[in-house]
């Protein structure tokens, strides 16, 4: 019986650990939101002026991010169940963001027209200093459930692209070619594909828990 109790707390009622820190995380979450949409704004200008896929792909991806921080904030305090449906839809967002952004460098590919370095160059370094602050606030929160793995593993996967950006930006450069910057979209496009396989198999895991915790209390509860 106390072995169930026990069991029942961890998965269905947020931890102590967790409500003592639901405030800052809170905060962060907020804070993250604002400077996502304010970047996305950012890039979705610069990457249209620039003529660059690798740009446009991260200012979707800010977009996405913004919209999850968005659902993370309204399931803050929700049961484990709600929180892992939560993460199950941002994991469906950043693989549908992957498919759209490799099919889009495949498309790309034809064209060849190269993108103008400089604005890739300055725009990422704009972006990769907002993930990175972000990514920092959001460090301690990386071994919480799914809803919150996933925010953290997004913010990791933007930095990791920023800096991506900031060399293709470089071989656009060196080359005078538009293939750096296709080559770095595609591997943004894996990156999430990646990152959202790995948090739809963590909220798979969540929801199957949370129905053996839910079995095995109706049991208690008939018995």
């Amino acid at each position: 019986m106390s072995d169930t109790c026990s069991n029942h707390c961890s998965h269905d009622v947020p931890t102590a650990e967790t409500i003592v820190n639901l405030p800052r995380y809170r905060r962060v979450l907020w804070a993250a939101l604002l400077l996502n949409l304010a970047m996305f704004g950012v890039e979705l200008l610069a990457g249209v002026q620039a003529g660059s896929l690798s740009l446009l792909a991260d200012a979707i991806d800010f977009a996405g991010d913004a919209l999850n921080y968005g659902v993370s904030l309204a399931v803050l305090a929700s049961a484990l169940a709600w929180r892992a449906r939560a993460a199950l839809l941002k994991a469906a967002s950043m693989m549908a963001f992957g498919v759209y952004v490799l099919g889009s460098a495949l498309w790309a590919l034809w064209r060849g027209v190269p993108p103008d370095p400089f604005t890739m160059g300055v725009v990422a370094v704009l972006a990769l200093a907002v993930n990175v602050g972000v990514a920092l606030m959001l460090y301690a929160f990386r071994e919480g459930d799914a809803n919150m793995r996933s925010v953290w593993l997004c913010s990791r996967n933007d930095a990791i692209s920023n800096v991506a950006v900031m060399l293709a930006a470089l071989g656009v450069f060196g080359t005078g070619a538009a293939w750096p910057d296709l080559l770095v979209a595609g591997l943004m496009a894996a990156l999430a594909l990646q990152g959202g396989w790995q948090v739809w198999r963590q909220a798979r895991g969540d929801l199957r828990s949370e129905g053996h915790v839910e079995a095995a209390e109706g049991g208690r509860t008939h018995a």
